[in-house]
C-alpha cells in the first residue's frame, strides 16, 4: 500500500504517448534510446562513404546534431521540439532509412533491423552500382498539387531572397554579369 501511494504520483507524472495519430505507425516507449542507437549507427555507417562528398558531410551534419539533442534531453516532447522534425517515431523511421540509403550509397546492400545493430559482415558491395553516378535514362517524377501539408509535418519554406540575387540572375541572363561586377566595385 506505501508503494502505491508513492509510485502513482511519479506515474502521473511520466507522460506517456498513447498515440502517434498516424495511421500505421507505431509508439516506441522507449524511442530516446533507440534514436541515440540509431544515430550512434549512422554515425559508423557513413564513414564507408569517402570523407570529401556532400552526402557524407550532411548526413554527419544533421545526424550528431540530433544525436547531441537525444542525449540531452530525456523526454520525447522536448527532443520532438527542439528537433522539430515530426514525431519521434517518424525520426526513427527517417533514421532506418537513412542507414539504408548509406548501404546503398556505398553500393552495398546493409541490413539493417529495428533491434539490431549493423552487422558489417552482412555488408556485400556490389560492382555494377555507381554510387555517385546518376543513370542517363533516369526520371525523376516530380508532384505538383495544392493538398494542404498535415499538421505534424514541419514545413520548411525558405525566406525571401535578396535583392542581390535577382540583380545578379537578371544579369547572368542577359550575359551583362562583368558590367554589374564591375559596377558594384
Amino acid at each position: 500500500m506505501f508503494l502505491r501511494r508513492m509510485a502513482r504520483p511519479l506515474m502521473m507524472m511520466a507522460k506517456v504517448k498513447e498515440t502517434t495519430g498516424i495511421v500505421g505507425l507505431d509508439v516506441v516507449p522507449n524511442a530516446r534510446e533507440v534514436l541515440t542507437g540509431l544515430y550512434t549507427r549512422t554515425l559508423d555507417a557513413i564513414k564507408a562513404v569517402p570523407e570529401d562528398e556532400g552526402y557524407r558531410k550532411a548526413v554527419e551534419s544533421f545526424t550528431r546534431h540530433r544525436l547531441k539533442v537525444c542525449q540531452e534531453e530525456e523526454d520525447w516532447e522536448a527532443i520532438e521540439k527542439r528537433l522539430g522534425c515530426g514525431q519521434v517515431e517518424e525520426l526513427i523511421e527517417e533514421a532506418q532509412d537513412e542507414l539504408k540509403l548509406i548501404g546503398h550509397m556505398i553500393g552495398a546492400f546493409m541490413s539493417v533491423s529495428f533491434s539490431a545493430s549493423i552487422d558489417f559482415s552482412l555488408l556485400y558491395v556490389y560492382s555494377q552500382v555507381e554510387p555517385w553516378g546518376i543513370p542517363d535514362d533516369y526520371e525523376c517524377e516530380v508532384i505538383e498539387n495544392d493538398a494542404p501539408v498535415p499538421k505534424h509535418i514541419p514545413l520548411h519554406r525558405p525566406g525571401p531572397l535578396p535583392e542581390e540575387f535577382y540583380k545578379t540572375l537578371e544579369a547572368v541572363d542577359t550575359g551583362t554579369l562583368k558590367l554589374a561586377i564591375s559596377a558594384s566595385k
